[in-house]
């Protein structure tokens, strides 16, 4: 007999696991769906001490009580911090710990961290004791995609969703090290922007912690829906669960290339000498050997990015590696560092882009007419506002394997950040487009969205071919093909600077 212990998303309780719950029941599972103090129907118990120990301390108490031989733990969202808690303080009594559509937590990490809305993060941040309202009706995906829920289970949701306990979110998560070692699947959610295409990506390029993804321990699942399947797909969650406690699922192999690094600290594609470099705030200016003002190529990073990570993306080997490259090339090249650490982020790296080109074109060492914004990754949302209405010095938009329309999931980010809807509406500048030919599918997708719209338009885009290159090809292909496309790109966009 296998007992699934289900704890839900905050603001929610017990209730919305009530069919895949039945589900399991039928299947000869027990099914434990858990309200936690200050929760769903227990939110007049909520005192100003409840927090994350308090739900740790009962679903310990939980499981204390389960006579089942095997007890699985299923976390969704903020579930998933006092799950990693309880196991981490009963590790022999967990047979396996499912994560469904969220990240695993980190000791000492407060779960406020990863919350999608910094509407709430902000509240925390000014007002740490305040309990967090729920999401008024009609802004649910800014907490994740609702893609699925049927119209009365998500009206049920608004109704019954009840004030988060502010230390729920606040306390950091206590940890051993004990959990470590237990066997995990991840649930991932397609239509609330997860995949397994996705993590095997984070595997190859993120930060450090994302390697142990690639150990036995780990499987994987994906499921068409949004980030509440217990509402939108019962019955496929259900199957899921219990496959993963079968000990099915994918797993993740490490990258075949062989890098022993995350690929962001792999060395630059080519071997730049260093340049001055100058910083000044969020900006990096690599100076080359010129008198006179110099055209300036602006680098601007994806994301999101940890606050916390380090080395930050201008110090990274990467766009150190351009900025010395452009300033090899005779123009300043500048790197920055925006504050794009969540989905909800884009409107402010928007305006710490905006304030970073107005500081170089004020530096009497720039010709502030001649400035080309070139856009990485998931960067490249950020270009939106750029072609929709383009200044006369914007020389030239270029773009290496970037999204140019939000990723499946990713509601959460402005509708204005499109650039497949802003190509070719307004005169602006020429784009370079530099295409991987491996890319990633999602954002494959987002190019050719991109270059079908800017044909209809009539805008003025070269497109740079690198058909055996994967994203982030200057770190992670360093071959000859990798070389030549980055040349070719870094000409192009030099030619339109002093056209």
């Amino acid at each position: 007999m296998t007992a699934f212990v289900l704890v839900s998303d905050a603001f929610t309780g017990g209730w919305v696991w009530e069919e895949t719950a039945a589900r399991l029941r039928e299947a000869g599972a027990e099914a434990h769906p858990v309200t936690l103090t200050g929760t769903g129907d227990r939110r007049a118990e909520a005192g100003p001490e409840t927090g994350l120990e308090t739900h740790v301390g009962e679903l310990v108490r939980l499981l204390d009580g389960i006579t089942a031989a095997e007890v699985v733990l299923v976390g969704h969202g903020y579930g998933l911090y006092p799950v990693f808690g309880a196991a981490d303080r009963r590790p022999g009594r967990v047979a396996r710990i499912v994560s469904v559509d969220t990240g695993p937590p980190q000791g000492g990490e407060p779960a406020v961290r990863s919350v999608p809305d910094p509407g709430v993060r902000e509240l925390l941040s000014g007002r740490p004791d305040a309990a967090v309202p729920p999401p008024a009706p009609g802004t649910w995906p800014r907490w994740g995609s609702v893609e699925g829920i049927p119209a009365d289970a998500l009206a049920r949701l608004e109704r019954e969703a009840a004030p988060q306990p502010a230390r729920t979110l606040t306390e950091p998560l206590r940890l051993t090290g004990a959990v470590d070692a237990l066997p995990t699947t991840g649930v991932l959610c397609a239509a609330n922007g997860q995949s397994i295409a996705l993590v095997e990506m984070a595997v190859a390029s993120g930060p450090p912690q994302f390697r142990a993804l690639t150990e036995d321990r780990f499987r994987f699942f994906e499921l068409p829906t949004g980030h509440w399947p217990m509402l939108s797909a019962a019955g496929e969650l259900a199957g899921v669960l219990l496959r993963a406690a079968a000990g099915e699922g994918h797993r993740v192999t490490a990258p075949e290339n062989g890098h022993e690094q995350p690929s962001h600290l792999l060395p630059f594609l080519v071997d730049v000498p260093e340049r001055p470099r100058e910083r000044v705030g969020r900006v990096d200016l690599h100076l080359p050997d010129a008198d006179g003002p110099r055209p300036a190529v602006v680098f601007v990073h994806g994301g999101p990015v940890e606050p916390d990570r380090r080395p930050t993306p201008r110090d990274m080997p990467f766009f150190l590696g351009y900025g010395r490259y452009a300033a090899g090339a005779g123009v300043v090249g500048v790197t920055v560092d925006l504050r794009l650490h969540g989905l909800a982020d884009y409107p402010r790296a928007a305006q710490d882009l905006a304030d970073a080109v107005g500081q170089v074109r004020a530096d009497p060492r720039v010709d502030g007419d001649r400035i080309a914004l070139w856009f990485f990754s998931t960067g490249g949302l950020l270009a939106a506002d750029w072609l929709a209405a383009p200044p006369p010095w914007l020389r030239c938009v270029a773009a290496n394997y970037p999204a140019l329309a939000p990723l499946p999931g990713w509601e959460t980010v402005e509708s204005r950040f499109r650039p497949v809807d802003t190509v070719g509406t307004a005169d602006g500048p020429p784009v370079v487009l530099t295409r991987a030919g491996l890319e990633h599918e999602v954002i494959a997708a987002t190019v050719e969205r991109f270059l079908a719209a800017a044909e209809k338009r009539g805008a003025d885009v070269e497109v740079v071919d690198a058909p055996h290159a994967h994203h982030g090809f200057e770190l992670v292909d360093p071959t000859d093909e990798s070389r030549a496309v980055l040349e070719r790109s870094v000409r192009a966009v030099l030619a339109r600077l002093r056209d």
